[in-house]
């Protein structure tokens, strides 16, 4: 059994608490800045209650033996107070967030031997502060390391997948390449159906490539033909599926534009590679 502080209850944290809970060994806190008195999540398994401890401030809670971040990468600084206490007397600290700077993000809270960074797919919506709808199964990419096994493990008999990986940059941009595309439906304000559309589809193309370069240029391993497989990716989606920039975007929250396209641009100039594409959608996502 663990006791395990959750920092950040939105779409992805919850369906992180009703995974853990489904082994029904491990203590749930959950840190949230305003009271959140129930939580239910409609998983691909059923619907599930969490059962869980709500902390509204760090002084809160003594210890943990876990902490896991699944705040927006924007809310880094509001999370790093949290584990700044949590992790204070060595708990570990799993960053499951978008984006390929998850050391760097946390490093200055929190020793980066500390940090277990992780990758997740799961299409997952927040209907409500209280109600989650997970789309579909989740998997998790976590580097095959010590702290990276011993994460895993405390999923073990959960529905969660568990992709240990020796090569968790190439991972991570992966995923990148996969965010990158779906910038272009948060700008349009449409949801996955808008990929089948020819013109975008091969617009879409063309970001992925981008990416990818900056990706390969940074040390990942990618496919040739990772582009083509994102456009399918998107294109098998239900046609209603919206992705959490989208999400973001028109619920009128702020959109993780510097981890999803930021980071591609960046990336892009200090290895002297053009993204065009992913420079003029950042720039009208930021104006947006």
């Amino acid at each position: 059994m663990a006791r395990i502080a959750i920092v950040g209850v939105g779409a992805i944290g919850a369906v992180i608490a009703a995974l853990l809970q489904s082994i029904e060994q491990h203590e749930l806190l959950l840190c949230t800045r305003r009271p959140l008195p129930h939580l239910n999540v409609e998983t691909p398994e059923g619907n599930v209650h969490i059962n869980y401890t709500n902390i509204t401030a760090p002084s809160q809670v003594e210890s943990v033996d876990w902490v896991i971040v699944a705040t927006k990468t924007y809310d880094a600084p509001g999370a790093g107070a949290w584990v700044e206490h949590l992790c204070k007397q060595g708990a570990p600290v799993a960053v499951i967030q978008n984006g390929v700077e998850h050391r760097e993000r946390f490093a200055p809270y929190v020793s980066v031997e500390q940090i277990v960074p992780v990758i997740i797919d799961c299409p997952a919506e927040r209907r409500a502060p209280e109600s989650v709808h997970q789309r579909g199964p989740a998997e998790l990419f976590i580097q095959s390391d010590v702290l990276g096994r011993s994460f895993a493990a405390l999923f073990h008999s959960s529905a969660v997948q568990i992709t240990l990986t020796a090569d968790f940059l190439s991972a991570a941009w992966r995923k990148l390449c996969i965010n990158s595309a779906g910038s272009i439906s948060a700008l349009l304000g449409k949801p996955a159906g808008v990929f089948q559309n020819e013109a975008i589809g091969r617009a879409t193309l063309d970001v992925v490539r981008e990416c990818a370069a900056v990706g390969r240029a940074m040390g990942a391993i990618l496919d040739e033909d990772l582009p083509q497989k994102v456009l399918a990716q998107y294109r098998n989606y239900p046609a209603d599926s919206v992705n959490s920039l989208l999400a973001d975007r028109l619920a009128g929250r702020p959109m993780e534009t510097d981890a999803r396209i930021g980071a591609i641009v960046r990336f892009g100039q200090q290895h002297n590679i053009a993204t065009p594409l992913n420079g003029l959608l950042l720039s009208l996502l930021e104006a947006i």
